[in-house]
């Protein structure tokens, strides 16, 4: 269904729910999607309306969290913010303002951590610097003391087969944060992960986060994840996808491995779980 504009944006308090709709320009805000909607060419020679007005946004040092059935459009709505794809309507604005070169102005952590064969860890975690036009050598008086931070100590000259899946994504990540950019796009990062790799890496994505200070907004189909990451939640309905909730997690920063067995976090968790089979349509 869809929600009525508000006259200016609603925020939830600690725990409540509130509709979705559109929003007008917010002071105040490093990230921001207004009305946005795209459709698509469908194979049977009709539209696949993929979103419809949706309005998303993330202030500065916030980690968002973008969750809904699969085919909501969570994927559309990155490439959207990443400068990928076009909507047909709506705007993205970065500090306030349009950006018309969208392509780049957001750093983007594709669910694969993208790491090329015939590239070192060094070279591959500076490549998107280096794609930007940065000196090598500026590149890597960036990188170099970041490698012990990330869990990739030692492993300046390995090749990314020799690397583990968590050490991996931490090689992808740090490329994501060696990039600058005002607000980080992480699309489902730990999806392919088994459980224990992907728990460990949360908390230490987590620290990082808290460290370097980043404006972030993650997908993801992990209802525990985004309760146990994010300080607000986005639910998408099916499709086309449209803001049909946004939950403000009420947990406090640190989130320890304590918090995870919590009966604080199990009702955060109910919470959210409540509105994704409200708005799916499955009870």
């Amino acid at each position: 269904m869809s929600a009525a504009p508000e006259a200016a944006p609603v925020e939830a308090s600690a725990g409540a729910e509130v509709p979705g709709a559109g929003m007008a320009r917010t002071p105040g805000v490093r990230l921001e999607a207004i009305s946005l909607a795209k459709t698509f060419a469908g194979g049977d020679g009709g539209e696949v309306r993929a979103l419809e007005d949706v309005s998303i946004r993330a202030a500065p040092g916030e980690f968002v969290a973008v969750i809904g059935p699969s085919g909501c459009g969570k994927s559309t709505l990155f490439h959207i913010l990443a400068g990928l794809e076009d909507p047909d309507r709506g705007e993205v604005l970065i500090d306030g303002a349009r950006v018309e070169q969208r392509l780049g102005a957001c750093a983007f952590m594709p669910q694969r951590d993208g790491l090329l064969p015939w590239r070192r860890t060094i070279d591959n975690v500076t490549v998107g610097l280096s794609l930007a036009g940065v000196p090598r050598a500026d590149a890597l008086a960036r990188a170099r003391p970041l490698l012990e931070r990330f869990g990739l100590g030692g492993f300046e000259r390995a090749w990314p087969w020799q690397l583990s899946g968590g050490m991996r994504h931490r090689a992808a990540f740090l490329r994501t944060v060696l990039l600058g950019r005002p607000a980080m796009l992480l699309d489902e990062p730990f999806g392919a992960l088994d459980g224990i790799t992907r728990s460990d890496l949360q908390r230490w994505l987590l620290g990082v986060w808290q460290e370097v200070g980043s404006t972030v907004v993650l997908i993801t189909h992990d209802v525990a994840e985004a309760v146990h990451l994010a300080d607000r939640v986005y639910v998408l309905s099916p499709r086309p996808g449209r803001v049909a909730a946004t939950l403000r997690i009420a947990l406090p920063r640190p989130r320890t491995p304590e918090m995870l067995v919590s009966p604080e976090f199990a009702a955060q968790e109910a919470l959210l779980r409540e509105s994704l089979r409200e708005h799916s349509g499955r009870r």
